[in-house]
């Protein structure tokens, strides 16, 4: 008896494998990389049990830790979870759709809009005063910006320069820029913990970094110790930018 492999069987695999590439993509980045594995290894050996040698008594004991198991998969990576379901819902061709359905504008930064934060950027580098101001774009940064002290106020380099001052309260959080307004000041990020982050990086990277890997948000850094300005951007670095390398990436359509 042949095996009959037609285009569902392909698309299935192919499917099958991209999900475990991305889960293991997720677990990779929040440093859960060994527990990936030892699922993995549970699964092929409830598999080897219960399918190839058929054991009754021990398969339906792996049978109810995997019915058990799904659950507190579920509890203990609810943020691997979500991350996964913003990042599906802030997708390029996901949220134009959303936007057809719903009658609303893509409202995107122009050049009027990026230049107070660039020339910002600048100015704090030259006098390495330390900042993280985060765009938001598709997925709305409530929670962050709850964390923080609302100001809704216009875009303005020297409020920017300001509020990141080295005796200012708020200098040690992070800026949220939402519909071309500055939000809230001294918010909250939550910290990436991906192992892949070089270690001269310091608190400030991780912070952009763990905000743009739950978002589709640009993270701006200035460092403190450098003066250098970075960017994360959906979980990637851009290290070292100048001022038309920065405009340049901020002003990219998402």
């Amino acid at each position: 008896m042949f095996f009959e492999f037609g285009i569902k069987d392909f698309i299935d695999i192919l499917l099958v494998a991209f999900v475990l590439y991305y889960t293991y993509k997720l677990m990779k980045a929040s440093g859960s990389i060994k527990v990936f594995t030892g699922i993995l290894v549970f699964i092929l050996i409830w598999l080897g049990v219960t399918q190839v040698l058929e054991m009754k008594l021990l398969g339906s004991i792996f049978d109810t830790l995997m019915n058990v198991g799904v659950i507190a998969l579920i509890v203990l990576f609810q943020d691997e979870i979500r991350r996964f379901l913003l990042t599906l819902g802030s997708h390029q061709h996901v949220s134009a759709l959303a936007r057809l359905f719903s009658g609303s504008k893509k409202e995107s930064l122009k050049h009027d809009d990026i230049m107070p934060v660039v020339m910002a950027c600048l100015n704090m580098g030259k006098q390495k005063v330390g900042a993280l101001i985060i765009i938001e774009h598709n997925v709305p940064l409530d929670e962050v910006v709850r964390t923080g002290e609302l100001i809704d106020a216009a875009i303005n380099q020297r409020l920017i320069e300001n509020i990141f001052f080295k005796n200012s309260p708020l200098h040690d959080g992070a800026m949220v820029i939402s519909k071309k307004r500055i939000k809230a000041a001294g918010c909250i990020l939550p910290v990436s913990h991906d192992l892949d982050i070089p270690k001269e990086l310091g608190l400030r990277h991780r912070a952009a970094m763990g905000i743009s890997q739950q978002s589709d948000a640009h993270a701006i850094i200035v460092s403190e110790e450098t003066g250098g300005i970075s960017v994360a951007y959906r979980g990637q670095f851009y290290l070292r930018l100048n001022a038309e390398e920065l405009e340049s990436l901020l002003t990219k359509e998402n």
